[in-house]
């Protein structure tokens, strides 16, 4: 989370153009294209892979677990060079972000995940980081030829951002006082389980889209309504199958 706030902090910040808009003789991988938007430095898929799987690799105990983690870590910013949608040097700083991160919060993040007031403490600094992010991008002067869609594009993310942390604080909360789940299952109840619960939270991503843009008149507070609803679902609703999850495949005495 700490990433990603830096990462569109840091391109809003520098707005340094994609590698084609900077040289227009710079080939890239067409189909590509759509998808990369926003400013190129630094790498926010690098970022988010090498934190994410990156942190993943650092807290298992699993070799196979961490030696896939690693493969991943590695693959993805080789693959937005081969793509042509960033430069070396934007995965390479979104890399070392992300590692950096990992290994500085693995002891407060440790300490946390099993302390309610730590956690608490966790999540309030990070509510309090995605607030700041908010106003950043509607408070900072930008020059006046900041590029509209890319602009755009972080505004959007920063209440994404919000959105998502707010709904991780809630479903924290939820679970804690009620729900207080498990995730053991025998393996292929956990396949069902995880296929199940995809369907309906991206139903909720893009089928609530329109209707959320109507509702919110099309300010980007539609963005965080709707990334928060997908937080608070995945986090304090899914989560009460579980236990129906977990009884499957049990042999009855």
């Amino acid at each position: 989370f700490a990433g990603t706030v830096l990462n569109q902090f840091m391109k809003l910040l520098f707005r340094i153009p994609r590698p084609w808009v900077q040289d227009e003789s710079f080939t890239i991988v067409e189909s590509a294209r759509a998808e990369a938007t926003g400013y190129s430095f630094p790498s926010g898929h690098t970022q988010t892979a090498v934190g994410v799987f990156g942190a993943i690799a650092r807290f298992t105990k699993s070799l196979a677990a961490r030696i896939v983690c690693i493969v991943i870590c590695v693959l993805v910013p080789l693959s937005r060079m081969y793509l042509g949608v960033h430069t070396p040097l934007d995965v390479g700083v979104g890399a070392l972000m992300a590692l950096v991160l990992v290994f500085g919060f693995y002891p407060l993040i440790n300490k946390a995940v099993n302390s309610p007031k730590g956690m608490r403490i966790f999540l309030g600094a990070m509510t309090a980081l995605g607030v700041a992010f908010l106003l950043f991008v509607h408070l900072f002067p930008f020059p006046a030829d900041i590029d509209a869609e890319n602009y755009a594009h972080g505004v959007k993310n920063a209440y994404k951002i919000l959105g998502c942390v707010i709904g991780l604080f809630l479903a924290y909360e939820i679970d804690l006082r009620f729900i207080r789940f498990e995730t053991k299952a025998i393996w292929w109840a956990q396949i069902l389980k995880l296929i199940l619960g995809l369907i309906p939270l991206l139903a909720i991503k893009e089928g609530l889209r329109t209707p959320l843009e109507l509702l919110c008149g099309g300010l980007p507070l539609a963005d965080g309504l709707r990334y928060f609803l997908m937080v608070a679902f995945a986090g304090a609703v899914w989560p009460l199958t579980f236990r129906f999850f977990g009884k499957m495949g049990e042999k009855k005495a």
